[in-house]
């Protein structure tokens, strides 16, 4: 098994909670981790394991072992006992982890029932910085994080990931509550990629659809929600220009966005219109996908002023603000490093960094240029524990 970097953050709010949440989106690998901390499992969304659940739930509330409980939005019956058996002591720590794949069904459950016990961890799927080797690196941007999508082992991409689409289009989404047909569904899949990198415009997408642009947003909460694409909020800064305050539409998976856009190969992506696009959403995936493994608070946004001033990721972390921009080169210029300044001056950030693909690093710890490993590795170094 790979080592995830979410283990030790995991491991912490476990020994400081009753039981925690693993979420992130179907094939991500939860269940893969969850059960190499214990060998006490039950699948929730088997009818046959929630019977075996339901017989063995006075032993499980004495087990001194955690007990992990595998889809546990599938079964809402589970989350009253939840609250009861934490709630008869509440000394013990780390008794439960529950795993989902859909974050609104899981959530509302979790605030209904177990609000205060119950501590919340996302797992992406692998991250550049967890790959074993160069080769599987160099193709995490094309491939995607799953394990299983091509990532570790070239020829699964493009297939796997149009049936991983296929799959939660058909029967998961509507399962979760989308109230959306399947070839609908997939329509906004489509409209949804060709805008990836783009200000977020529910009504234009809608006028393509046939749907007001309150139905698409609520779709669009559903895809969020399942870990399919991310609305970057807007960084709210008091300057002297006019500020975009939509959000932005990101990809979460680089691989599931470039098999809807039907790119076969690494040439063919970097022919692409929205290469530049698709390089910046999968920066800011792994950004944010590493701080929310490694457990430091942050927030992540996007900044626009006026017609040139902008930064891809605003990352709030621990009481400072960062500036965090992009380019697609392996040789980005002084005038990019003065762009990124004169943005991140207008809302004072304590760092900026530019994220390319430049082979050497250059600059120091608040001012730098990095390629995408330096730049992991920098953020393991100052927040790995």
């Amino acid at each position: 098994m790979l080592d995830r970097l979410v283990r030790p953050a995991l491991l912490r709010r476990l020994e400081t909670t009753p039981a925690a949440a693993l979420v992130g989106p179907r094939q991500a690998g939860k269940t893969t981790l969850a059960r190499s901390l214990s060998p006490v499992y039950y699948d929730l969304e088997l009818e046959t394991e929630r019977l075996r659940l339901d017989l063995d739930w006075p032993q499980i509330q004495q087990e001194p072992r955690l007990v992990v409980l595998d889809e546990a939005q599938a079964w809402p019956e589970i989350f009253p006992r939840l609250r009861g058996a934490i709630d008869d002591d509440r000394q013990r720590n780390g008794r439960f982890l529950l795993l989902g794949s859909v974050s609104p069904a899981l959530m509302t459950q979790v605030s209904e029932s177990l609000a205060g016990r119950l501590a919340l961890v996302e797992l992406s799927p692998l991250l550049w910085r967890e790959l074993p080797s160069e080769v599987e690196q160099a193709r995490r941007w094309l491939c995607g994080g799953f394990a299983d999508g091509g990532v570790l082992a070239a020829g699964a991409y493009p297939q796997w990931q149009r049936d991983y689409l296929a799959l939660l289009v058909q029967r998961d989404l509507p399962n979760w509550g989308l109230p959306s047909r399947p070839q609908v569904t997939d329509r906004l899949l489509r409209m949804l990629a060709a805008s990836s990198g783009q200000t977020w415009n529910a009504s234009k997408i809608g006028q393509s659809l046939g749907l007001t642009y309150h139905t698409v947003n609520r779709y669009a909460d559903y895809l969020a929600g399942a870990f399919l694409i991310r609305l970057l909020p807007p960084f709210e800064a008091n300057v002297r220009k006019r500020i975009t305050k939509s959000p932005k539409l990101h990809w979460r998976d680089s691989g599931l966005l470039h098999a809807v856009l039907q790119t076969a190969d690494h040439p063919s992506l970097l022919a692409q219109p929205w290469v530049g696009a698709s390089w910046e959403g999968f920066v800011v995936e792994q950004a944010l996908g590493l701080l929310a493994a490694l457990g430091p608070s942050h927030a992540g946004h996007h900044f626009r002023a006026g017609n040139r001033d902008e930064i891809d990721l605003v990352l709030e972390v621990e009481g400072e603000l960062w500036a965090i921009e992009t380019k697609l080169t392996t040789s980005p210029s002084p005038h990019d490093l003065a762009r990124l300044d004169r943005s991140a001056d207008l809302i004072g950030a304590n760092r900026r960094f530019l994220v390319s693909q430049t082979p050497v690093p250059a600059g120091d710890e608040h001012h730098a240029s990095h390629s995408l490993g330096s730049f992991s590795r920098w953020l393991v170094e100052r927040f790995g524990r």
